[in-house]
């Protein structure tokens, strides 16, 4: 969203707040304070605990850095916008968060608010607002105990306007709730934790759900499915995830080991495994699976049959052949910890082809997953083959073994590159 600023001094507090909060992938800011102390004595379970539920929100995934002290900050999230940066909430009391207090923290978290400076929604409280006080005392409590990391905090580098932070001030007032609407119906105790871990801990509707002019989400389309990054975060919701194949069964295999019959974790999501749902109790990963399902799933559609040109099918198949199969499978049926299968992938499931067509431009790092669960690099096409050739691969991929209509066209890759 790009807004001009207007002559008024009020209509441009509200242009602020509209642009400020457009992006949600990067970690908070850091803030100055000055010290506050309150009476806070944690204990060894709690601190263990906190532990847990650190991974369980991901913090790791913005607040370390590749080959960084843990919890340092310096995470690096790009945007059209300017560049945001994870902040650093280890003890350290110049850098990190050694001066705040449980009540401080809890703030943070619940309000967006860092001991009197409004917080960016890149860190979601919009989410994390549904946390109990106890368990924001418990992640206090276990982040006290980190080895403090003496790293200065990497300023946000934002555009005009979007670096006038004041305007987060009305976008609270207007926008933040205190809490979110459900994509699934139920009422059992798995369904009930579930949605505490989706929408406080996992904070997924930050990602899954589309956001509006100002960069709110839109209650009417939780878990739908938003485009935030390169790779498209898909629809969630229990009739999208039974479209393209997903059980309960399922769902709890890919939160575990990031790889399921629909296939593995990539792109943002693979760090969301890899450092946070790997680590869930077997009760936990099922209740955050029957949370996203419901209480009463609905039924894994089957692959349907697809119409489409023989003749085009057979070029994309020639390159299928060339590129692909020696990984895949000649019937994509994909090799065990080199490649996922074909058949059947939730990727080529999925109407739109933009994360297909991202996969084949720019490859897939390699993969390290729970126990020996490991997938190879695949690599980029984008310098290999031409834009005509991605699109007759696509159109094979999604036809052959992914339900869908043959209708990639050249531009549509190339606009991706």
């Amino acid at each position: 969203m790009k807004r001009a600023l207007v002559d008024r001094f009020a209509h441009g507090v509200l242009a602020a707040a509209c642009a400020l909060s457009v992006l949600t992938l990067a970690a908070c800011g850091q803030e100055e304070s000055t010290p506050s102390h309150d009476a806070f004595t944690p204990t060894p379970e709690q601190v263990a605990h906190g532990r847990y539920l650190v991974k369980a929100a991901d913090c790791a995934a913005c607040h370390t850095s590749q080959d960084g002290a843990p919890f340092a900050g310096g995470v690096k999230i790009a945007s059209p916008y300017g560049a945001f940066y994870g902040s650093n909430i280890t003890p350290d009391k110049q850098h990190g968060i050694g001066n705040w207090s449980a009540d401080d923290f809890y703030r943070a978290l619940h309000d967006g608010n860092a001991r009197g400076k409004h917080l960016y929604p890149s860190m979601p409280y919009t989410s994390y607002r549904q946390l109990t006080r106890a368990d924001s005392d418990a992640i206090y409590a276990y982040l006290m105990t980190v080895k403090q990391a003496p790293v200065e905090n990497h300023a946000h580098d934002l555009k005009f306007p979007y670096n006038l932070r004041f305007g987060m001030a009305l976008w609270d007032m207007v926008f933040l709730k205190d809490t979110l609407p459900d994509a699934s119906a139920g009422q059992s105790a798995d369904w009930q934790r579930g949605r505490y871990l989706a929408n406080a801990l996992g904070h997924c509707a930050e990602c899954h759900t589309p956001r509006n002019f100002a960069g709110q989400l839109v209650d009417a389309k939780p878990l739908s499915g938003a485009a935030l990054g390169r790779v498209i975060a898909p629809d969630i919701t229990p009739a999208g995830l039974a479209a393209r194949g997903w059980t309960a069964a399922d769902l709890q295999r890919f939160f575990s080991v990031g790889i399921a019959p629909q296939g593995s974790a990539f792109g943002e999501m693979y760090p969301v495994v890899h450092l946070s749902t790997q680590y869930l109790t077997n009760d936990d990963v099922r209740a955050l699976g029957v949370y996203l399902l419901g209480d009463t799933p609905p039924a894994p559609q089957p692959l349907p049959a697809v119409s489409a040109d023989g003749a085009a099918l057979a070029a994309g198949r020639s390159v299928y052949l060339a590129v692909c199969a020696g990984c895949h499978g000649l019937a994509g049926e994909g090799k065990p910890h080199v490649a996922v299968a074909m058949n059947g992938n939730s990727t080529l499931r999925q109407a739109d082809p933009h994360n297909l067509l991202v996969a084949m431009l720019d490859g897939i790092d390699t993969q390290k997953f729970a126990g020996v669960e490991n997938m190879q690099a695949m690599p980029a096409f984008a310098s290999t083959l031409s834009d005509e050739e991605l699109a007759q691969l696509a159109n094979y991929l999604r036809a052959t073994w992914g339900g869908q209509a043959a209708n990639v066209a050249a531009g549509d890759v190339k606009a991706l590159r």
